[in-house]
C-alpha cells in the first residue's frame, strides 16, 4: 500500500494512570520532529482500565491512531491484539511508562527502517518510576549486547530489551499468552525468521523497571527455562542456567542486585 505506515508503535496499558503520560509525551515530542508523521501509526491497547488511564489518553487523541479498551488475558494477549490491528511495516512495543529516549529518535530511526532490515535493535536506558536513570541495560545487567546478534546469543537469557527491538510485522509471530517469558520466546522466533538485523548505536528507549516478569520473578524464571529448553534443548539449558546463576551471583557481588 502506498499509504501504509512505515512504523506502528504499540502501547499496552492497564491502570497505568501514574505513568502513561510520560510515554504519550515522549511519542508526541518525537513525532513533532518527523517531516511526515503519517509514516507512524500509534495504537493504545488497554485492558479495560478503571483508573484515569483512558482520560489521560483522550487528551492526546490527535496523537493516537486508535484506542482499544477491553478485557484481555494479560499483557501478551494485549500485544497480540496490537499486532493484529497494526498496519505499519514495522512493530515497536513501547509500553506504559516506557519512553522514546529523545525527541530526535524517530527522525533518525525512520530512514534506517527504509533500508529494509528485518530487525533493528539498540541498547535501552533503565529508569525508575521517578524517572531516574539507572544505566544502560548492557551495563546495569549481566546481558552484554552484541552488534551482530543471533538467536543463539539468547542461550543465557534475553539479550535485547523488548522495547529496544523493532521488527517487520511480516516475520513477527504471536506471543504465547500464558508464559511470563514470552518476550524472550518472541525475540528468538523473530531472529530465527530474520534474514538481516541492524544494531543502532543510538539509544531507542527508556525502559521502566518493575514490569510483570520482575513482579513475578520466580515464575518468570521457570517460564524462561521452558522457553530456552524449547529452543536449545534440555541439557544445554540446564548447563546454561548453571552459568546464569553463577553470572548473576558474580554480577550482584560486584554491582549489586539488578532486578
Amino acid at each position: 500500500m502506498d499509504n501504509q505506515p512505515l512504523l506502528t508503535i504499540i502501547t499496552v496499558t492497564y491502570n497505568a494512570g501514574t505513568v502513561v503520560e510520560r510515554t504519550l509525551k515522549s511519542v508526541q515530542a518525537a513525532l513533532a520532529q518527523v517531516e511526515k508523521p503519517e509514516l507512524v501509526e500509534y495504537l493504545i491497547i488497554d485492558g479495560k482500565s478503571n483508573d484515569d488511564t483512558l482520560s489521560i489518553c483522550a487528551r492526546y487523541s490527535g496523537l493516537i491512531s486508535r484506542v482499544v479498551s477491553e478485557k484481555d488475558r494479560g499483557i501478551y494477549d494485549a500485544m497480540n491484539k496490537g499486532m493484529a490491528l497494526a498496519t505499519g511495516k514495522y512493530l515497536w512495543f513501547l509500553n506504559a511508562g516506557d519512553e522514546i529516549y529523545s525527541p530526535d529518535i524517530l527522525q533518525k530511526l525512520l530512514p534506517v527502517l527504509n533500508q529494509g532490515f528485518d530487525i533493528v535493535y539498540s541498547d535501552a536506558m533503565m529508569v525508575t518510576e521517578s524517572g531516574k536513570e539507572q544505566g544502560l541495560r548492557s551495563k546495569f545487567t549481566p546481558h552484554d549486547l552484541p552488534e551482530n546478534i543471533s538467536w543463539k546469543d539468547f542461550n543465557l537469557g534475553m539479550k535485547i530489551c523488548h522495547q529496544a527491538f523493532i521488527v517487520k510485522k511480516e516475520i513477527a509471530p504471536v506471543y504465547e499468552v500464558n508464559n511470563l517469558s514470552a518476550d524472550i520466546d518472541w525475540e528468538i522466533k523473530c531472529l530465527k525468521r530474520a534474514s538481516s538485523t541492524h544494531f543502532l548505536s543510538l539509544i531507542l528507549c527508556r525502559y521502566l523497571l518493575g514490569g510483570t516478569s520482575v513482579k513475578n520473578h520466580r515464575r518468570s524464571l521457570t517460564d524462561r527455562f521452558i522457553v530456552l529448553k524449547r529452543h536449545f534443548g534440555l541439557i544445554p539449558t540446564i548447563l546454561s542456567h548453571a552459568k546464569i546463576i553463577y553470572r548473576g551471583i558474580n554480577f550482584a557481588v560486584k554491582r549489586g542486585k539488578y532486578w
